[in-house]
């Protein structure tokens, strides 16, 4: 059993919306707060990035433009870490929401020495807007700011359990990893993490722990080296 120090948690919108589908369950998102706030007392260092797929699924309209399709789920990704930013003060937790492109008074603008000081001194980052870039995933902006704040992990926190090698709901008979390399997805095409995020995990060795939200005391148990999700590694 590994306790980790300094962990990227990575939630998917839809985990957020719960049972809903979209928007906020705001029961799950005090649940995931208090989880939070259990490992910054043990002196665990947590940022946040978290998807925009509770409001926006941008890739499946063919009526708006890439680009501005992108640039909307970024926006959906700052609503998102405005929101549980203020869940984790409600509980006692600072916060603070950080983008890659100004936003007001709403954000601070990205640093990686502002936020690794704010995370020393007991705070939670949320990491909004992706890379501040189109064309790059919530997943790719994920492993770059857990590359670049030296994260000993990613842990992803999803709607689904594990990684599979088709879809569970459809095939009773599909095969369930505990274990896989980013090798592996990129070769059997499992789409679990696309490609640019795998190719950055490879390229700087940094493992990803793929679990369900959902799950009773997932989020701790997975920043203490305990889950029955998948680990993927390099």
């Amino acid at each position: 059993m590994e306790t980790y120090k300094r962990i990227l948690l990575k939630l998917s919108g839809e985990a957020l919306a719960g049972e809903k589908q979209n928007g906020f369950d705001e029961n799950t998102c005090i649940g995931v707060a208090k989880q939070v706030k259990q490992l910054v007392d043990e002196g665990i260092q947590v940022s946040i990035v978290i998807g925009g797929g509770n409001f926006w699924r941008g890739r499946t309209s063919e009526t708006i433009d890439r680009t501005k399709a992108d640039q909307i789920g970024m926006l959906a990704t700052v609503m998102n870490c405005i929101y549980v930013s203020e869940i984790l003060r409600y509980i006692g937790v600072p916060a603070q929401v950080f983008t890659p492109f100004a936003c007001g008074s709403m954000t601070r603008l990205f640093s990686k020495d502002e936020v690794l000081d704010f995370m020393k001194q007991g705070g939670v980052a949320l990491l909004a807007g992706g890379t501040g870039h189109p064309y790059f995933s919530t997943d790719t902006a994920t492993v770059l700011r857990a590359i670049e704040l030296d994260c000993d992990i990613v842990l992803q926190a999803r709607a689904v359990d594990a990684v599979y090698d088709s879809d569970p709901r459809t095939n009773p008979d599909a095969k369930r990893y505990a274990n896989i390399s980013f090798q592996e997805i990129i070769s059997k095409e499992l789409k679990v993490i696309d490609l640019p995020a795998c190719a950055l995990c490879i390229e700087n060795k940094m493992p990803v722990l793929l679990f369900k939200l959902a799950a009773p005391e997932s989020i701790v148990r997975a920043a203490h080296g305990i889950s029955d999700g998948t680990v993927i590694t390099a």
